[in-house]
């Protein structure tokens, strides 16, 4: 599992040894391989882009559960091809948004996750949720964070005039889009860009983003000093 080191300046995470986590299986080189838990709500393209990398030997991770807030999506279909356990949580099945986040919180801790990934999950967790995997839960975003947070990120950014929008990788907080930056990727704004071709080629980094950013967490382990991420010692 990850392992949180105290120092006087930073919070450090790394992969621990199988006493850690009695559920770590041993990967590329000996190394321990990461369990990654992924949430989604849609058609689960980052999920996918995460399942192929995991292939690899070298890249040290598993997709080990696979959550959802909604039924019947395609997302749920590429767990179930790739023999990723899965379980779906709805909102309008709990007595409360309280009972709900209790709910998801309890079915991804059983997972004994290393990293718990945010791709494309459109609900915002809350306190329980938070204060079980903060440090260690990541989401992305399609604009250059802090600039243009929020549900309509390209199309701020477009209506805003920048020539230069990106995506943004960040470790999740209590606020809407506010967590410290891990990595970011730009993506130039052309003249004859709309939000939907635009939105597309941040997709495109997006991912490529998401995937090399995690696989360097899990190898290399993080550090966090204040609203600064470092990745590796």
């Amino acid at each position: 599992m990850l392992r949180e080191a105290d120092t006087d300046t930073a919070s450090y995470f790394a992969l621990s040894g199988p006493v850690g986590n009695p559920l770590a299986r041993c990967g590329y080189r000996g190394r321990m391989r990461a369990r990654l838990v992924v949430l989604v709500s849609g058609a689960g393209t980052n999920l996918q882009a995460l399942l192929d990398a995991c292939a690899d030997p070298a890249y040290g991770a598993d997709v080990v559960a696979v959550g959802a807030d909604r039924t019947g999506i395609e997302a749920l279909a590429r767990a179930e091809r790739a023999g990723v356990p899965t379980f779906t949580h709805r909102v309008k099945d709990y007595p409360s948004r309280a009972d709900w986040d209790e709910a998801l919180t309890g079915s991804c801790r059983a997972a004994r996750p290393d990293l718990v990934i945010l791709a494309g999950f459109m609900k915002l967790v809350g306190p329980p949720f938070l204060d079980a995997f903060g440090g260690r839960l990541i989401n992305t975003h399609p604009a250059l964070l802090p600039a243009f947070p929020g549900m309509h990120g390209v199309r701020d950014a477009l209506d805003h005039g920048v020539k230069l929008t990106g995506c943004t990788v960040f470790l999740v907080d209590a606020g809407t889009d506010t967590g410290p930056v891990i990595a970011q990727a730009a993506v130039p704004v052309r003249d004859d860009d709309d939000e939907t071709t635009l939105h597309e080629r941040v997709k495109v980094a997006e991912r490529a983003l998401l995937v090399e950013t995690v696989g360097r967490m899990v190898r290399d382990g993080w550090a966090v000093h204040g609203r600064k991420v470092r990745i590796g010692r």
